[in-house]
């Protein structure tokens, strides 16, 4: 697979909500919330690594919109998480901002996509 920085950033992302996940259960007996992050934010890179096997440019950007809807509902576990107190502010605002920068390249992305596909 090529050098992509959306694949790149989504899988290095993922394994940061593995490790937090691992950490949820076992330190912090939290199984329900963890698991939706888990399954969302690995998600993101999922669909990315699909979108590079895409059988045209419509297909790609399907994918990339459903990367993008993931990683909007990542981020909506992970304030869930926060405001829950099972993370810190710390913990929070780091995850969160990777989480927010791989919704703003996605969103330039599909948007650009987008246009160039529909006009």
């Amino acid at each position: 697979m090529q050098e992509d920085i959306k694949y790149e950033k989504s899988k290095k992302f993922s394994i940061r909500i593995v490790r937090m996940y691992q950490h949820l259960v076992k330190d912090e007996k939290e199984f329900v919330l963890s698991k939706q992050v888990l399954r969302a934010g690995t998600s993101i890179g999922a669909n990315l690594a699909e979108a590079q096997c895409a059988m045209s440019t419509r297909d790609f950007l399907a994918k990339l919109y459903i990367a993008y809807k993931e990683s909007s509902e990542t981020q909506y576990w992970l304030e869930l998480l926060h405001e829950t107190d099972y993370l810190s502010d710390a913990e929070f605002e780091s995850i969160n901002a990777d989480c927010s920068e791989i919704l703003r390249i996605l969103a330039a992305t599909t948007k650009t996509l987008h246009n160039k596909v529909i006009k």
